[in-house]
Formats: structure tokens, C-alpha cells, sequence
């Protein structure tokens, strides 16, 4: 798989990646022999990059992949930190990142994390040079190699690109959330940062496997935070209302049908070919998914009716909806 330089880390990551909240938590169930599997999986297909977080599982996906990590230190691994706490710009100290990134590095079990991200912290946070100061501090100690910051909106983004090292960026990016394209993947690309797409499926609708009688575990995202009361809407199907999403995702798989790819792997074959990504992160419950999504970084360039289409489907069912808000 095509390896690219996870920005001002200067690492080589492969273009797909393998997200793990649904090993840790809010995905429903998945064994820790099935997580393992799935990670075993993703390493023989070529990924060599993983992406957690602290609070997926209460630090349980960490703990998974820390495991993993015994027998292939050569994964890069980025963790997040921040959503353990209440999101309050007080809350973002020197004293609180290195409490947070020490039970990282005790649930992975590594003296240096590779790659810390603020978690989607308030905008205050990402605009503060006090935040860049103690997380360079962090890096002065040794506790981390390099950081990112995860962000919510396109706004936010632009923010962080223009700290100066800021490693990586992680954002929605996907064919139902077209906006970063306009300004946020041009300057991290200028800039020399990572773009790292999360989200790449709308939370699994661009599979084309869902229709509107569809239901989820009462434990998955996908039920409990369609209206954001858990947080932020957008992380729930890209912040689409679902029955449009569905609809929206029968055209996108009727645009693809032609190519030898899966829906899943067109979707993720789109983010991986846009200019100044670095890594997309689909998420996989089991090793046949996190195999399948591999495969989409093996994919040839996509025809233009398929670019031409996606615009289009964006542009009639969500830009009115989605564009001014992330």
C-alpha cells in the first residue's frame, strides 16, 4: 500500500489507516479476540497506522493496541486526549496533558506516544498560544514524538495549521462532507501537515448496507446521538439528518455501481485521491471489513463521472444543511 509522510513528523504512514473507537466503546460490543483480529487484519493488508483515543472504551482500545504494539512496534500510533473531562478551556493545562498522556503511554505501553491530538477541544483552546506552549513543552520531555489537533470545523482547522508545529490535522472528510476541501486540505498541504480523515463511511451510510428501517444497538452512536445530546451531531452520519443520508447514499452507490469496488471502498477510494490527504481512518468490527477497506488503497483513480457525482449529490442533499456548519 502507498505509504505518504504523516506531515511534520516526517513518518511514512499507509493512506489507509484503521480507526478503533468501535473497539473501545459506542459501536456496540466487539470482543477483545475480534479487535485483535481486526488489527492483525489491517497489519497483513498493508496499514501501519492506527488512530485511538483515551476515552474510546475508558482507554480499553489503547489497551488493545498496546497489546497488539508488543509484537509490531513498527505501527505508528496516534492517540487523543481531552474528552475525559468536562470540554472547559480550563481544563487545558500542561498539568492536565501530561496526566492524560501518561495513561496513555501505561495503556499502550510506551515510554513516547507517537502522535497526541487534542480531542476536539473548544475553539478557545485551539487559538491559545498557552496550549501550544505546553504541548511543546511535552515534546521537550520526551512524553510525546509530535502532536495534531482534531478538530470539528473547517474554521478550527485553519487554526491549528497555522501553529507552527502542528503535526496533523484530523477531520470529517467524506463524500456527504465536502467543506474541507475548499481551504483546509490547500493549507495543510502548503504547510506541511497531515490531513487525517475520520469519518470516511458517514458512520457507515456510504457502505449502502443501511435503508430507513434500519436500527442500531441502544450502546451505538447511531442511536443515542442522532440530535448530538452525547456530542457533537457531526460525528453521528457526517450531521446528516439519516432518511436523506439514506437516500443520498442509493445515489452514490447507483454512481459507482460500474467499478470493482464496493460502495465502502469507492467512498473510501475518493478520500484517499484528494489532494493533501494523508490518511483516512475507516473503522472495522471485524478482520473481512478492516481487509475490504485496505483493498480501497489499492483502488485506481476514480472516473470523473464518479468526482462529478459526489459534487452533485452534495450539492442538492446537504450543502444548504452542512456546509456553514463544520
Amino acid at each position: 500500500m502507498e505509504q505518504r509522510t504523516l506531515g511534520r513528523t516526517g513518518r511514512p504512514v499507509s493512506v489507509v489507516g484503521l480507526g478503533t473507537w468501535q473497539l473501545g466503546a459506542d459501536w456496540g460490543d466487539v470482543s477483545e479476540d475480534d479487535a485483535l483480529a481486526v488489527l492483525a487484519a489491517s497489519v497483513d493488508a498493508g496499514v501501519t497506522f492506527f488512530d485511538t483515543a483515551d476515552v474510546y472504551g475508558d482507554g480499553r482500545s489503547e489497551q488493545v493496541i498496546g497489546r497488539f504494539l508488543r509484537e509490531h512496534p513498527e505501527i505508528v500510533v496516534a492517540t487523543k486526549m481531552g474528552r475525559r473531562v468536562e470540554q472547559l478551556p480550563e481544563h487545558y493545562t500542561l498539568e492536565s496533558f501530561r496526566a492524560w498522556t501518561d495513561r496513555s503511554r501505561r495503556n499502550l505501553g510506551v515510554d513516547t506516544l507517537d502522535l497526541v491530538q487534542l480531542h476536539c477541544p473548544p475553539s478557545a483552546v485551539i487559538d491559545a498560544d498557552a496550549t501550544y506552549d505546553a504541548l511543546d513543552a511535552m515534546v521537550a520531555d520526551g512524553a510525546i514524538a509530535a502532536y495534531g489537533v482534531s478538530v470539528e470545523t473547517a474554521d478550527q482547522a485553519l487554526s491549528a495549521i497555522a501553529r507552527p508545529n502542528v503535526a496533523s490535522i484530523q477531520i470529517i472528510l467524506n463524500a456527504f462532507r465536502l467543506k474541507p476541501l475548499d481551504r483546509v486540505l490547500p493549507a495543510a498541504a502548503e504547510a506541511g501537515v497531515a490531513i487525517i480523515a475520520r469519518v470516511p463511511l458517514a458512520s457507515g451510510l456510504l457502505s449502502g448496507r443501511y435503508d430507513e428501517h434500519t436500527t442500531f444497538a441502544a450502546d451505538d452512536h447511531r442511536s443515542y446521538n442522532r440530535d448530538g445530546s452525547a456530542f457533537d451531531v457531526g460525528e453521528t452520519f457526517s450531521g446528516v439528518d439519516y432518511e436523506t443520508g439514506v437516500r443520498a447514499a442509493q445515489e452514490f452507490s447507483a454512481l459507482v455501481r460500474d467499478l470493482d469496488l464496493t460502495p465502502a471502498q469507492a467512498a473510501l477510494a475518493w478520500v484517499v485521491q484528494q489532494p493533501g490527504v494523508t490518511t483516512v481512518i475507516p473503522g472495522a468490527r471485524n478482520a473481512e471489513q478492516a481487509r475490504a477497506n485496505a483493498a480501497a488503497g489499492l483502488a485506481d483513480p476514480l472516473p470523473a463521472t464518479v468526482l462529478d457525482g459526489v459534487v452533485g449529490i452534495y450539492d442538492a442533499r446537504f450543502r444548504a444543511a452542512i456546509h456553514g456548519r463544520w
